[in-house]
């Protein structure tokens, strides 16, 4: 599927912010599903903007502005194919891969471990662990167990738009069993991790218009957000050992949850992949202004 994505952001400040830097993950990268085609990026006022690749192969973009500016425009512009990859199961009980991942001394660690533990958004507690325990009985696979977890997080809890914001910690979007897609995906990340079991943090966009005779998916014209698990036994896989996990739509699969997702980037929780963030200096109010299209190429 070719697919067009528009992601414009508009800040009105109010006094004018005298000087200011800022960092982006809005470039989606190749991945096993997802070939990029065309990428730019646009930013008003006008800056020198640098690219690089952070720790987790997402692209990354920089710049600093050096003057007074009451406004700043950032618009990034994508062009991609979707694709689906051959199937694959695993057997692989949740245990084992718990195992496969604590620490031994003397042996190697995965390249993956880093994933296993807490992070700000998505910290280790008995709260979540107790939460996904029932999804988790002995011996059980764990691409199943996760696909379970998933399923019931959707049946549990309730979208609710602007009912929480990105500070709103997941232990307390658990308690309430309501949030959007962020909290979803952090809560999801949160039970695995309590499991000793490695999740990260996926950014990215749904298609705007669902294909025919499919359902709209909650989150279109906004970003969306979910979480992936690492399967050892995938790792060989076009996969390369990731399930994505969408408890917000109950969408699972290996690499992507559908052809209708894009991935932006990937990260221990939302504050590695934030689409734009800076440091200002001046300044008081501001407003902002999101908008995001997925469309189509053919529409």
């Amino acid at each position: 599927m070719r697919l067009a994505i528009t992601h414009e952001t508009r800040y009105r400040y109010s006094p004018a912010v005298q000087t200011a830097q800022h960092v982006a993950h809005l470039q989606p990268a190749n991945s096993p599903c997802q070939q990029v085609l065309s990428h730019s990026l646009y930013v008003e006022p006008t800056a020198n903007v640098q690219h690089s690749v952070d720790a987790y192969c997402n692209h990354r973009a920089y710049w600093a502005l050096t003057h007074p500016h009451d406004g700043l425009l950032v618009r990034a512009y994508s062009e991609l194919n979707t694709s689906a990859i051959e199937p694959g199961t695993s057997s692989q009980s949740w245990e084992s891969v718990r195992e496969h991942f604590r620490y031994r001394g003397g042996h190697a660690a995965d390249v993956n471990n880093g994933f296993v533990f807490g992070s700000h958004h998505a910290p280790v507690h008995e709260a979540f662990l107790a939460y996904a325990q029932s999804s988790f009985s002995p011996g059980r696979p764990l691409m199943q167990a996760a696909q379970e977890l998933t399923a019931r997080m959707h049946r549990d809890f309730t979208y609710a738009s602007q009912s929480t914001d990105i500070n709103t910690p997941a232990l307390e979007a658990l308690q309430a069993k309501r949030g959007v897609c962020q909290d979803f995906a952090h809560i999801l990340l949160a039970c695995l991790r309590s499991l000793g079991l490695p999740a990260r943090y996926v950014s990215g966009y749904l298609l705007t218009q669902p294909p025919p005779g499919q359902p709209r998916l909650v989150g279109s014209d906004a970003s969306h957000a979910w979480a992936s698990v690492y399967v050892p036994e995938l790792a060989s896989h076009a996969c390369q050992g990731w399930l994505d996990l969408d408890p917000t739509n109950n969408r699972t699969g290996l690499a992507s949850p559908g052809l209708d997702y894009v991935r932006l980037a990937v990260g221990r929780d939302f504050a590695d992949v934030s689409p734009l963030r800076g440091v200002l200096q001046g300044g008081g109010e501001h407003t902002l202004e999101v908008a995001v299209t997925v469309a189509p190429m053919d529409e």
